[in-house]
């Protein structure tokens, strides 16, 4: 393998993983941009790698050329894993997770030389990031619950107002936790329940204009 190959898989896992992280970070994922695309890199050269090893090798010893690239598949497991945070009936960060295994795969077949499926898998991810959140909307509108994570003035009453919305909506709250942030803060997360006709982003729109609050984020 020629040095000017090495250097163009690496790149080219760098670009794949840079544009899936570039949709994440633009929603404030725990995992973004450059996250992403270390991964990316990391997994494509632990392929070269791999194949480097064997193709020196396997003449004098039974190498099998995919033992390091395999470990790849079973480690990103842990990083993933720290993307996961559960807290009380929620569970943030599943798709972020799956989005980190997949990009490692990505970086697997760029190492491997398979580009073409590299960059077919990355643009199906980035459908499926960007646009099945839309079709899930569609098809399941009349899902029960619904997440969503409020950062608002750390101010007596607050609650109570973002409360009193919801329930002039006649939305339920299933779940609340709350987390202090700095600067005189606190980041609200909610688990609630919508009347079949109304939609998220309705919910959005209405708490978006309400006292004190900052900024609104929905959980995947």
């Amino acid at each position: 393998m020629s040095t000017w190959e090495i250097i163009l898989k690496l790149t080219l896992a760098c670009i794949l993983g840079g544009l899936i992280g570039i949709e994440r970070e633009s929603l404030n994922r725990p995992a973004g941009f450059r996250t992403y695309t270390l991964v990316c890199v990391g997994s494509a050269l632990a392929m070269v790698v791999s194949l480097d090893m064997y193709f020196q090798y396997y003449q004098n010893v039974n190498a099998d050329p995919g033992r390091i690239a395999a470990q790849v598949v079973s480690g990103i497991g842990f990083l993933g894993a720290g993307t996961i945070m559960k807290e009380g009936a929620t569970v943030r960060g599943l798709t972020t997770a799956a989005g980190l295994w997949g990009v490692a795969c990505i970086g697997l077949a760029v190492g491997a030389g398979m580009y073409v499926p590299a960059i077919v898998t990355t643009g199906l991810i980035l459908f499926v990031l960007i646009y099945f959140a839309k079709f899930e909307e569609y098809f399941t509108g009349t899902r029960v619950y619904k997440g969503l994570v409020l950062v608002v003035n750390d101010e007596p009453g607050q609650v109570g107002i973002i409360g009193s919305m919801l329930g002039e909506l006649g939305v339920l709250i299933k779940n609340i936790s709350l987390n202090r942030l700095e600067d005189n803060q606190l980041e609200v997360e909610l688990l609630l329940s919508l009347p079949p006709e109304m939609s998220i982003e309705e919910v959005i729109k209405n708490l978006a204009v309400a006292k004190g609050v900052q900024n609104i984020d929905r959980l995947n």
